[in-house]
């Protein structure tokens, strides 16, 4: 029997005489980890390693990634590749790749699990049919899993005490924001250097643009006369009180309202604070938040708070969105905005053997080697794209967005904009919290005996709660719940 091949410009994409050889020769010099559970083949062409693979790893997943129709529809040709197995999952994307499409189904299909159990495989022949659509596909797939290894590892360090903010928090819920969608206007400021020459801006729109302000970010919104009418916390961490802490002690801020996922570290002194509630879409909080009737916003992680403030605004306000200070840079040795919340740490500890200038060096240099910034950098110019034509960004030294004309704050625009007035917007709604760690609990331990929940839920809990630990029992798992909802 003749095997299919493919050739352009007398280069093959295949063997012409022994494919099914050539393909196990080339999985034998990868040397696959027994580990490997999941495998990216980017473009396999007629997909000879596909059947070598399958008998190789019977358990693992493959996703296959093609680009256009021509080697699909010359792989069906051929009766050994029709009758795959059901881990083969396929997706044909068009030359003109589009990194949000690649980023979003491998969201999708690909597992919860360690990134050292996930492997690329790239048939390089394909380079010589498919050129630059080749190597964007590659390069889009990279992206995917660093930001997936450093979600990952994030987790694992942070899991169980993000479960443990979620049930204290509930208990500090007393007023609950509800808003209607408007056509304002919304400045997001997150604590990136850039955000210093914008605040003179700012200060002068602030009565007609609504203010969303990541918590790390206040400290210099506050010290420049400008109060944001959202503060927005989604990190963890408890040095993220450090960026609370300067909001709740200045009584400007007293009226401000509180966007919140609840896995945020949040201080005790919260508990008269209004909240507006994110909810990231797991279906662990999901039924939490349904048993005790609190509204929220569906809002996914994505692991840094400017992409949740980005979201939020875009579902309170139809109006123009303009991004200040999310740099996802370094400028020179300066890392955030001044004043910042971790100043104070650095002046602090400082002595004439380890000046500020000394460690404000070491921390820009430990954030490059990191890779993070990098990383959602090249997320936030990717989702540009998919966001609607309105939103700009202000201020100078931003990398990552085209500066906007700031001739949109000139005074004759100011004279003929409204004044705002939140109360139109939102409004806090006073809840009764009576006993909502517990019936929070109970809620979730019942779901995850629930048959239509449970496989989904341990999904999701597993790795936060008992990060690389594979021999977890049902009882061990509720009895950890029931635990934590009790600290």
């Amino acid at each position: 029997m003749t095997l299919d091949t493919m050739e352009t410009d007398g280069a093959h994409l295949h063997s012409r005489y022994n494919p099914q050889a050539e393909a196990r020769r080339y999985i034998d010099s990868l040397n696959l980890k027994e580990t490997t559970n999941c495998f990216i083949l980017i473009e396999p062409g007629l997909g000879y390693i596909i059947p070598v693979l399958q008998e190789r790893f019977k358990t693992g997943n493959i996703i296959v990634l093609h680009i256009g129709n021509f080697s699909q529809d010359k792989e069906n040709t051929d009766s050994n590749f029709n009758s795959v197995n059901l881990n083969v999952i396929r997706q044909i994307f068009p030359p003109d790749i589009d990194s949000k499409e690649v980023q979003k189904f491998l969201e999708i299909h690909i597992p919860q699990t360690n990134i050292d159990c996930i492997r690329v495989i790239d048939w390089r022949p394909s380079l010589n049919y498919y050129k630059e659509a080749y190597l964007n596909l590659l390069t889009y797939v990279v992206e995917f899993l660093k930001r997936t290894d450093a979600e990952s590892r994030t987790t694992a360090t942070f899991g169980k005490r993000w479960v443990r903010n979620f049930f204290r928090n509930i208990a500090y819920i007393n007023k609950i924001v509800l808003y209607r969608q408007s056509e304002i206007p919304v400045i997001i400021t997150g604590s990136g250097p850039s955000l210093e020459s914008a605040l003179p801006f700012i200060r002068k729109v602030q009565t007609n643009h609504l203010i969303i302000a990541a918590s790390s970010s206040a400290m210099a919104l506050l010290n420049n006369s400008i109060i944001p009418d959202i503060i927005i916390a989604t990190d963890g961490g408890s040095w993220a009180l450090w960026h609370i802490y300067p909001a709740i002690r200045n009584k400007l801020t007293y009226s401000a309202l509180h966007a919140i996922n609840l896995c945020t570290a949040l201080p005790s002194q919260c508990i008269d604070t209004p909240f507006l509630i994110l909810n990231d879409g797991s279906l662990w909080q999901s039924i939490i938040l349904h048993e005790l009737s609190i509204p929220s916003i569906m809002i996914p992680q994505k692991g840094t708070v400017s992409a949740a403030a980005a979201e939020l605004a875009m579902i309170l306000s139809s109006g123009n969105i303009f991004l200040s200070g999310m740099d996802f840079s370094v400028n020179d040795i300066r890392t955030h905005v001044r004043p910042y919340g971790f100043d104070s740490l650095f002046f602090n500890r400082s002595n004439r053997f380890g000046p500020v200038y000394s460690q404000a060096y070491t921390r820009s240099a430990l954030l490059k080697q990191g890779g993070s910034l990098d990383i959602y950098a090249s997320w936030f110019k990717n989702q540009l794209d998919s966001w609607p034509k309105r939103i700009f960004t202000i201020g100078q030294g931003n990398k990552i967005f085209e500066k906007t004309n700031t001739s949109i704050f000139s005074d004759n625009t100011l004279n003929t904009q409204k004044i705002k007035n939140t109360e139109t917007y939102f409004n806090c709604a006073g809840i009764e919290n009576s006993h909502f760690r517990e019936k929070g609990a109970k809620a979730l331990i019942n779901a995850l005996k629930n048959p239509d929940y449970s496989e989904k839920l341990n999904q999701e809990l597993l790795p936060l709660l008992f990060p690389g630990d594979v021999s977890v029992t049902e009882k061990m798992l509720e009895n950890t719940i029931y635990e934590i909802s009790h600290e």
